[in-house]
């Protein structure tokens, strides 16, 4: 049976899409079959893999919203081993739609269901709110992944963020655990970020990653020509970050990886 990893910070800005596309493009480059599912109506994680627009009527609005079946909207990608379901613009309105829903919070948990052998892993990219969509992306996941920037005011909202998970593990998902806690853009040279390391750490002990990932300008331009870092550029510093943390998650979770 696969993993499910939501990737979630109401947050913006925190590198939080940027994580979902090239950790999931790093552990298929270690040929896992991997999913990402793309829940965030900007659907940015959706053209970072090279997807301009979902086929109509197929993505993860209907899915969350009027109950497609899931395995109809999944899309391959560029990569052998990763495919997307991709996000639309609908999505914006979808937690008006749901509010009456008698299931609102388990739509997607009971979509993915229906394909969770499928895959390794299936990494879930919420919006930056916490709002239904991400409820059903915590809902819907073994464990949750939380990106925190380094830079001042990183644990403004965390408090909010962890309320949430909390609540979703005593009254809808009894297994939700925290993955870990990624530091992204941190830049070595800037005591703050080292300030801002030193406190999540000792926030979040022994949850936070080893791996940490840095300011890089190829990071930020690869989405903008619709690749995840490891196909735009294998040699960057980003390649090595995410490559690094997909390592770091494999080997957390090896009793866990289907042999495929």
């Amino acid at each position: 049976m696969g993993k499910i990893i939501t990737i979630a910070n109401q947050k913006g800005g925190v590198g939080k899409t940027t994580t979902a596309v090239n950790l999931a493009a790093c552990i298929a480059a270690a040929e896992k079959k991997t999913l990402l599912v793309d829940t965030d109506p900007q659907s940015n994680a959706t053209s970072a893999l090279g997807i301009e627009t979902a086929i109509e009527g197929r993505s993860a609005y209907e899915v969350i919203v009027e109950g497609l079946a899931v395995s109809t909207t999944v899309q391959q990608t560029e990569m052998p081993f990763l495919s997307i379901i991709p996000s639309h613009i609908n999505l914006v309105g979808a937690e008006v739609e749901m509010v009456e829903l008698e299931d609102r919070a388990q739509r997607l948990r009971n979509a993915l269901v229906t394909i969770h052998n499928d895959y390794d892993f299936i990494f879930i990219d919420c919006p930056p709110s916490l709002g239904l969509l991400t409820l059903n992306g915590l809902t819907a996941a073994d464990s949750v992944l939380i990106p925190v920037q380094c830079e001042y005011y990183a644990l403004e909202g965390l408090g909010q963020l962890l309320n949430t998970i909390n609540m979703v593990k005593k009254q809808m998902n009894e297994h939700l655990d925290i993955e870990g806690v990624l530091l992204t853009m941190y830049d070595s040279r800037l005591r703050l970020s080292n300030q801002i390391v030193e406190e999540v750490r000792r926030y979040f002990g022994e949850k936070v990653f080893k791996s940490v990932v840095t300011r890089n300008v190829r990071l930020s331009e690869a989405p903008s020509f619709g690749k995840p870092i490891i196909l735009y550029d294998a040699i960057s510093v980003g390649t090595r970050n995410y490559m690094e943390l997909a390592q770091e998650l494999l080997a957390q979770n090896d009793h866990q990886i289907v042999t495929t």
